[in-house]
């Protein structure tokens, strides 16, 4: 068979030439066949949004033409499923090798371990390569060998490793093809025409593929780093990196950044710039944050189906569409909110900052079932990335060990004076209040009605009024708390009175069905409000104008609905309690008080959270490993305290129940050895 002996470089989240170590082992090996595999397909419920997918058409297109002008083109397949379509390329090609860089999410650790497996089996050398990340998972530990549980003490410890990370390595200079004409692409499809109309605009704002990310590297570090840690919270100005798309797909190496960044660092350093140095330090722990989400999801498979503090799966979540509706539109009264959902509508981004502004919003206000509110983050930001919108959502939802404080609501209009002073952002995506001043911008429901007519603005009519008040948004956030460690003390008690598995467990507890439009299996939890679903209609997702009539009037109708129905949908403690459970209302309010304490361990705790909590304190625990299957998986376990059942272990959270990685992949913890993974050359 002609082109026998090359090498196949498997390109995933890795779409560039420049330090890219898969490849770089192919071009030493000899000739190069170059394959992506299109197979959306085996990410079940995470298909790639519409606009991930315009971006990935684009680097794709511009890492073929570096390859081709490097020697070798890109070989693209369509498939369902990835590893038949390997086996198939190395029959047509004669290969020998198959190279590829790690992913960490817990569908590609099945996958590649799987792909090692069959590979190595039909004769084929397989060897995988670090590059997405500083350090590797399994090489971050703390003095134990046991995996971090807190942030701080896991960058810290990135930071303190006795070597640095690798310096990035050149492009190569040529590259070989193998018997490219015996493998032809296969033409891949991103969008339909419907959706072309739609990208139309995204190309003016972004530009995607490995060199124009260069170009954007290049021009933080030499422009807005300096002055990071001062307009960081900005949302009116770019003053942030816009990396996180590039990062994502892998058109820059976290590595690169990583070099250049403390290059900048030590020349502030010698100028005596304080500023600069602080501005390189919080931009780093940004990065710090994305190698976390990575860390979190490759220890804890399940982070992205199930909170990682076991008590949370006792929150009485509410289930409302017309809440999730109205947030997704960007009608729930509140400027910020409203503003920061249009943009994402708009145009697939939001500035860190706002992301927290609005998910915090969306949990602690709203109170939606979070994982409505990070597959809704899936399917719309350019920059969708699991492990990071996993811990993020995690993160706000007070279920990492040292995340956001479970009870505490960012309120809108005081955000708003902070990343918004002057209102323009707000004036940019809220047409309709362009004309009020910047004294009422973030609460128009406060400014006088001589104001609202001068602005042109009839509240409840060409904008909403606020969905739900922040002052009743906070008693039920308290009585939502009361009622979650009632029902995790009840249930702790039963599990040690060997009676009912508890009250979380129980199969009579109504699963919390996730809308239709979502499309996303959710797990069965505690239920609070169960409200009819509405009737859909083909402007569901249109953003409100205030030049449409029909819009204006289905917005008023809902508003008034949902202002209504608030008082329905409020937390209650439940009034027909069992003897019992009154016994145990004394010691439930101490443990509410304890575990209150417990949980405000703050930190930050994901990418696009990396504004949230810097003066935020750090816990440490010490976690174990458990042998199953032959493997080595680490799983949360923290010292034995008064909180210790609060973390979730094997059969108690992460890996209890049915999720679509078990149905799906159920070899997924039938894995000999994750730590087998790393092969590096």
């Amino acid at each position: 068979m002609s082109g026998g002996g090359c090498s196949i470089v498997w390109f995933r989240r890795d779409l560039r030439v420049e330090d890219n170590p898969a490849l770089a082992a192919g071009v030493r090996a000899g000739a190069v066949i170059s394959v992506f595999i299109w197979a959306p397909e085996e990410e079940g419920q995470y298909y790639p949004g519409r606009v991930s997918r315009w971006w990935l058409k684009q680097s794709l297109a511009h890492l073929d033409s570096s390859l081709r002008n490097l020697g070798s083109p890109l070989i693209t397949k369509r498939s369902t499923n990835s590893i038949s379509s390997l086996l198939e390329v190395v029959k047509s090609t004669g290969a020998t090798q198959l190279f590829f860089n790690h992913l960490y999410d817990p569908l590609s650790l099945v996958r590649d371990h799987r792909a090692k497996e069959v590979l190595t089996a039909q004769g084929i050398t397989v060897r995988s390569f670090n590059s997405d990340l500083l350090y590797e998972p399994w090489d971050v530990n703390d003095a134990h060998g046991q995996p971090f549980t807190t942030f701080s003490a896991f960058w810290e410890r990135c930071l303190s490793m006795p070597y640095d990370p690798q310096a990035p390595l050149l492009p190569p200079k040529r590259i070989i093809p193998g018997d490219v004409p015996r493998c032809p692409s296969d033409t891949l499809v991103f969008e339909d025409e419907l959706e072309k109309a739609s990208n139309a605009l995204l190309a003016r704002a972004w530009s995607p593929g490995w060199s124009n990310a260069d170009k954007a590297l290049t021009a933080f570090v030499n422009g807005a780093l300096i002055e990071y840690s001062k307009n960081r919270r900005k949302a009116d100005s770019a003053t942030t990196s816009f990396l996180s798309p590039h990062l994502h797909f892998g058109e820059v190496s976290v590595k690169k950044v990583f070099h250049l960044v403390r290059i900048k660092q030590v020349f502030w350093a010698n100028e005596g710039n304080k500023a600069g140095e602080e501005s390189v330090n919080l931009f780093l722990k940004s990065i710090g944050l994305r190698e976390y989400s990575r860390y979190i999801s490759f220890n804890h498979p399940y982070s992205h189906e199930r909170p990682l503090l076991a008590h949370l799966k006792f929150f009485p979540w509410v289930v409302n569409e017309g809440y999730f509706k109205a947030w997704r539109q960007g009608r729930t009264g509140y400027p910020l909110v409203d503003a920061g959902m249009r943009e994402l509508w708009a145009t697939g981004w939001l500035h860190d900052r706002i992301r927290v502004v609005v998910s915090s919003f969306f949990v602690k206000v709203l109170q939606l079932p979070w994982r409505w509110g990070m597959k809704y983050f899936w399917d719309t930001l350019l920059d969708a990335d699991l492990e990071s919108d996993a811990l993020g959502w995690q993160y706000i939802s007070g279920t990492l060990p040292d995340g956001r404080e479970l009870d505490r609501i960012d309120n809108p209009q005081f955000e708003g004076y902070k990343c918004d002073p002057n209102g323009e952002y707000v004036r940019r995506w809220l047409p309709e209040l362009a004309r009020l001043p910047t004294e009422w911008i973030h609460h128009p429901w406060n400014a006088p009605e001589s104001v609202l007519q001068a602005a042109g603005i009839e509240l409840g009519s060409n904008y909403p009024l606020p969905i739900v008040g922040i002052d009743a948004a906070e008693v039920r956030l308290q009585e939502a708390l009361i009622q979650m460690w009632q029902q995790e003390a009840a249930s702790r008690a039963a599990m040690e009175n060997g009676t009912e598995e508890g009250l979380g467990d129980s199969a009579e507890s109504a699963p919390i069905a996730f809308p239709q439009d979502i499309q996303m299996e959710e797990r069965p939890e505690p239920v609070r409000n169960n409200l009819p679903h509405g009737t859909r209609r083909y402007q569901d997702q249109m953003v409100p104008s205030i030049t449409s009539s029909h819009v204006r009037v289905e917005e008023e109708e809902t508003s008034s609905d949902l202002r209504n129905s608030a008082a329905d949908s409020r937390a209650e403690v439940p009034i027909n309690v069992t003897t019992q459970q009154i016994a145990r209302e004394t010691v439930n309010q101490g443990v509410l008080l304890n575990a209150n304490r417990n949980t405000r361990v703050q930190n930050n705790a994901t990418t696009w959270l990396r504004n949230a909590a810097e003066d935020s304190t750090a816990e440490s625990s010490s976690s174990t490993r458990r042998e199953r299957d032959g493997g080595v998986v680490p799983v949360w376990s923290p010292p034995a305290s008064n909180f210790s059942e609060q973390f979730v272990d094997d059969e108690n959270g992460i890996g209890a129940g049915s999720s679509y990685l078990q149905r799906q992949h159920p070899q997924s913890h039938q894995l000999m050895n994750w730590t087998r993974l790393p092969q590096t050359g």
